[in-house]
């Protein structure tokens, strides 16, 4: 599991780590947010509606879920269990509260990295480069600076003040953990 505040470069970090990685795929949320430029259905997230989406939650179907700037994201347990059964490193791009709840559920059988940004300053700077509304901006920022205060839950810390330094550290990571058994139920 991959975590960290909007800006710190989670989404880069996770498509570069899957190109670079033949055996790893990407574990595709579900979310109620509207795509952005650029985001394409069932690459980047199953984009669906509210009422879809809280059915999902009444059936039991997400391994985790939460509600982020009033819109839901959630994995599917299906989704994660088939990736499993092909042997596959799933790399779950996710917040501190869907992290939380995976490790609740599966302590044992998972590894949680928290992307750290290299200031609060940077933070916002990338955050102004990625949206011109200040107003989004100052929403961002306030919720960055309590994820941030998560840090501790995580396995692993990395901060991310240079890509190609960060991704090196995370390939590192992946190496030196044990590999995990694949026939656990969720």
């Amino acid at each position: 599991m991959i975590s960290s505040p909007s800006g710190a470069g989670k989404t880069t970090i996770t498509k570069k780590l899957i190109s670079q990685n033949k055996n790893m795929e990407l574990s595709v949320s579900l979310t109620t947010r509207q795509p952005r430029k650029k985001e394409v259905q069932n690459i980047d997230y199953q984009f669906v509606e509210k009422k879809f989406f809280k059915k999902k939650i009444i059936n039991g179907s997400f391994l985790e879920y939460a509600k982020v700037f009033d819109n839901y994201y959630g994995t599917l347990k299906k989704d994660i269990l088939k990736k499993i059964k092909k042997n596959k490193i799933i790399i779950l791009d996710i917040d501190w509260q869907g992290a939380r709840q995976i490790k609740e559920k599966v302590p044992n059988l998972v590894t949680s990295i928290f992307i750290m940004p290299p200031s609060l300053n940077e933070l916002k700077k990338r955050l102004i480069k990625r949206e011109k509304d200040i107003s989004f901006v100052n929403k961002r920022m306030a919720k960055a600076k309590k994820e941030i205060m998560h840090w501790k839950e995580y396995d692993f810390v990395v901060v991310n003040d240079n890509l190609q330094k960060c991704l090196k550290e995370i390939n590192q990571i992946l190496i030196t953990i044990k590999k995990k058994p694949n026939n656990f139920q969720i």
